[in-house]
């Protein structure tokens, strides 16, 4: 037994002793010109190693550095570099037949460069085009290599198969052509595919770390490639992102006020030209505004649409956005504008970041007000005194429309039984409207509101106003709200079947508004703030509106 032991730990001795010697009998950097060449051959782009070693144990070659070229119609610096790349090789062939025969590649921490230009066209597009017949059309570099792809016809595939491609914690920087918008950078990046070929959809699975916090993972199959526009490849994957801070990232303008913190289980399939998708988003810490405070309460969406690429337009099909158990459903199209070129002076243009140009529809049907409290605090409404809506449902239609920046939101609002707690409308109303002794306390019922509303960058324009209050009546009228939260509203109170008007007090307005009963209305104006609102009864309206003189309503006056 102990002289089988021997023979086997001599055999072992041998077997290690043989491996170790190989790197001694192969030069490892003899292979580095064909490697080279294949690789440069198979990308479709000039690829530079450094000095090569042999890792018999691992089976691998290992280049000391290596560097990809980019696309010259987008730079002139690399497209990615690497501190080490290790070239999985079949040992055998390597060894005593001289010839390199790649199993899987590993590139350790890259730096990867993509960028997208004004066309739309990426600088990875191209990876993988050995020729294109046909001229490309006249434009910009990048707008000329991308048109011309798609006019000629892209060469066959390259026959490169791979057990195994892998990136291992790289850091991949997306920019877009000079002055429009920022950079933003993935780290700890790592990308693996399993069976690789450019002629065949193979497994992928991708994991990075977000711009400003948080984390993407998408697992999903890729191919075959394209091989006229490798960004046109078909996918479908399963995308999972974490604490997504779009305003921290660039994704959105800091001017806007619009920011929240996201997470996302997306399914979404591409056919080279558009993306179908469906999924969950789930909000926290939304803020509608600048100045607003964050939402207290996370909102749900449940959506499902296609974004077409080259157009960079889409559809909603429908989107369900739930806040506790209010449910408010978005559907409609969006398309991106192209950022504006630099002006006159040299400068940026209008527009840093690709705006969005939508057309939407919002609509809610008996919405707990409750519930939307939440979103109110996310837009930065202000109820008078820090009062607050109580119970009570709303209901609204709106359309959606124009650029993301301008927005024209126009539509019907209806609320219905809610109450406004912590602000006593009779205590705020002034001049002769006093005289009505109309007292509500704190609380003061809504049983109706109906109102018309358009919504721009130059305040709100409210029409078609008709409410009732127990306390002062039916009210109706229009006004409007500058963007410095400025009211200016004139409203008609019907008092007849008011609670909180007295006999005498109905009697009064009734003739000085001109009328008795159901005609009998006391013109209001309404000046101040949503904060302060100042409520007056607009006595000079009330005049113009008088056909009878002074003297006929408080009788003739003694001599």
């Amino acid at each position: 037994m102990k002289r089988w032991t021997k023979i086997l730990l001599a055999i072992a001795v041998l077997v290690v002793a043989a491996a170790a010697a190989i790197p001694l009998f192969v030069h490892a950097n003899t292979f580095r010109p064909a490697i080279e060449r294949q690789l440069t051959r198979t990308l479709g782009r000039d690829v530079k190693l450094g000095d090569l070693r042999l890792s018999v144990f691992s089976r691998s070659l290992v280049a000391k550095d290596l560097s990809v070229a980019d696309d010259p119609n987008f730079s002139t610096e690399p497209f990615l570099t690497a501190k080490e790349l290790r070239i999985g090789v079949s040992l055998r062939q390597l060894v005593f037949s001289h010839e390199v025969v790649l199993r899987d590649l590993e590139i350790q921490s890259p730096q990867i460069a993509v960028i997208r230009a004004a066309s739309g066209a990426w600088n990875f597009s191209s990876v993988g085009r050995r020729a294109v017949i046909g001229a490309p059309a006249s434009g910009s570099p990048a707008e000329s290599a991308a048109s011309g792809t798609l006019q000629g016809l892209a060469a066959p595939l390259p026959e490169f198969f791979a057990d195994r491609i892998a990136v291992e914690d790289g850091r991949v920087v997306f920019s877009s052509s000079p002055g429009q918008g920022q950079a933003s950078a993935y780290d700890h990046v790592n990308i693996s595919a399993r069976d690789f070929a450019f002629a065949l959809q193979f497994p992928f699975q991708f994991r990075a770390d977000l711009p400003a916090g948080g984390t993407i993972n998408v697992s999903g199959r890729l191919g075959p490639i394209n091989g006229a526009d490798a960004a046109a490849t078909p996918v479908e994957a399963q995308i999972k992102v974490e604490s997504f801070d779009p305003l921290g990232a660039g994704f959105l303008d800091p001017e806007d006020g619009l920011s929240f913190l996201a997470d996302l289980n997306v399914h979404s399939a591409f056919d080279g030209q558009a993306f179908t998708s469906n999924g969950t988003v789930h909000i926290e810490n939304l803020k509608l505004r600048k100045g607003a405070a964050a939402a207290p309460k996370p909102l749900d969406i449940a959506y499902r649409g296609t974004h077409r690429v080259r157009e960079n337009s889409g559809q909603i099909d429908d989107a369900v956005i739930k806040v506790g158990a209010a449910e408010i459903h978005v559907s409609g199209t969006y398309r991106t504008m192209t950022p504006g070129p630099p002006n006159a002076t040299g400068a940026p243009g209008a527009v840093s970041l690709e705006v969005p140009l939508l057309n939407l529809k919002l609509s809610g049907q008996n919405l707990p007000i409750d519930e939307l409290q939440s979103l109110m605090t996310a837009a930065a409404v202000r109820l008078p005194n820090g009062s607050k809506l109580k119970g009570g449902v709303l209901s609204t239609n709106l359309a959606v429309t124009g650029p993301a920046k301008s927005l024209i939101i126009t539509g019907p609002i209806a609320i219905d039984n809610t109450r406004l707690v912590g602000f006593d409308v009779g205590s705020r109303i002034h001049g002769i409207a006093t005289l009505s002794g109309v007292k509500t306390g704190d609380t003061t019922d809504v049983e109706r509101l109906r109102v018309n509303v358009r919504i721009t960058n130059r305040g709100i324009v409210a029409d078609g106003i008709y409410a009732v209050i127990p306390a002062m009546g039916e009210l109706s009228g229009k006004g409007t709200i500058s963007p410095a939260n400025q009211l200016d509203f004139d409203l008609i109170a019907k008092v007849a079947s008011a609670s909180g008007f007295g006999k005498v007090g109905v009697s009064l307005f009734s003739a000085l508004n001109g009328g008795s009963g159901k005609n009998s209305g006391v013109p209001l104006r309404i000046t101040g703030t949503p904060d302060e609102p100042y409520i007056a009864a607009d006595v000079g309206g009330v005049f113009k509106k008088t056909t009878r003189p002074i003297t006929s309503i408080f009788g003739k006056k003694k001599k």
